[in-house]
């Protein structure tokens, strides 16, 4: 097995280069059930950074949550820490909100309430899973 730190590395090598470019794209035009993209700003570049996530998006109290694979070494974690503005691309429309990274919360409790498949995946690739939830606007 892995250690964790390579198991991240290679996680993320994969995303980055295999996986999110098609998934982005195809979640951009409404096609990937079950995801959604975070758009965060870049904390070096101030240029905005799309992600795709699992759609955790609770209509009932207007809150959208996240499981980050790699919890405070995920890229988009590091940009909401610098600024905790953002946007997400859920059910066709852009959606303004605040992220807040949250400690104390359980992650696998978290994914249990989300997408079966998605979560599946979070559980099986992360290695320091971690939970932000997003208050969005009204």
């Amino acid at each position: 097995m892995a250690s964790p730190d390579r198991k991240r590395r290679l996680v993320t090598a994969f995303q980055v280069r295999v996986f999110n470019p098609p998934i982005r794209a195809l979640a951009a035009r409404g096609l990937a059930p079950g995801i959604a993209l975070l758009e965060t700003t870049g904390r070096k570049s101030g240029e905005p950074r799309r992600t795709p996530v699992s759609n955790g998006f609770e209509r009932a109290t207007n809150t959208f949550w996240i499981v980050a694979e790699m919890g405070r070494k995920a890229a988009y974690v590091r940009n909401i820490e610098a600024d905790p503005r953002v946007r997400i691309r859920v059910h066709g429309r852009w959606r303004s909100g605040t992220a807040h990274v949250l400690d104390g919360d359980d992650p696998r409790a978290r994914l249990r309430s989300m997408s079966r498949m998605n979560a599946s995946s979070v559980r099986a690739m992360g290695s320091d899973l971690l939970v932000v939830r997003v208050d969005l606007d009204a």
